[in-house]
């Protein structure tokens, strides 16, 4: 710690000063940098999802059974994501607050664990329907080439998702220090990853009823 010694003009005792640690300074520029940079991915795979609203068709696997309703879910999913990308630096204050801090903690959660359970579960779906083990319903096509459909996927939207969860699950953890409530956080979220996930595919493959992925 660096002191300083303050005297008046009277000579009264030294006061001590206190500058913030380093170490302190660095912890708090990497919260910073992780919640300003975690919404680049989201700004990305929006402008990816408003191209198609757009009318693009560059990529398009197959023919949506109603043109207009692709449209919608296009720029719906536009907007979320323009949303989403700027929530991470607009909640920047709240995350000084206890209550506004563990609200956070709790979004990043739910944020963290259902994106990285959705790419386990459709990655997963996706290698076994290329290996021709799964047939997968996808009624919102009229036609589609499932080949192409299942490798853009697996290659493409799926990873968006992994690195989403990725990014939002450091985000809590990067407050959390490295104690108790840091550990908890990480099993609680994996465990719920691993569970989910399991349901997901017994659902898939038709083993128990329908359980709705995102």
């Amino acid at each position: 710690m660096l002191s300083f010694a303050v005297r008046g003009r009277t000579g009264p005792a030294p006061t001590q000063l206190s500058a913030p640690r380093h170490g302190e300074e660095e912890h708090a520029d990497d919260q910073h940098e992780d919640r300003a940079g975690s919404g680049s991915p989201d700004l990305f795979y929006s402008a990816y999802q408003a191209y198609y609203a757009l009318g693009g068709t560059v990529g398009m696997f197959g023919t949506p059974v109603s043109h207009q309703q692709w449209l919608l879910i296009n720029a719906a999913a536009a907007v979320i994501l323009l949303i989403a990308a700027v929530v991470p630096v607009a909640t920047l204050p709240l995350w000084r607050h206890q209550y506004g801090r563990r609200g956070l903690q709790a979004l990043c959660w739910m944020v963290a664990v259902g994106c990285v359970m959705h790419a386990t579960i459709n990655m997963i779906q996706r290698v076994l329907s290329l290996a021709g083990v799964l047939h997968m319903e996808l009624p919102f096509w009229a036609s589609i080439d499932r080949r192409t459909a299942d490798l853009q996927d697996l290659l493409f939207n799926e990873p968006w998702f992994l690195v989403e969860g990725l990014l939002w699950g450091r985000l809590a953890v990067v407050g959390l220090g490295t104690g108790t409530a840091r550990r908890r956080w990480l099993i609680s979220s994996g465990t719920a990853v691993a569970v989910l996930t399991v349901f997901g595919m017994l659902s898939a493959t038709g083993v128990i009823g329908v359980f709705i992925v995102m």
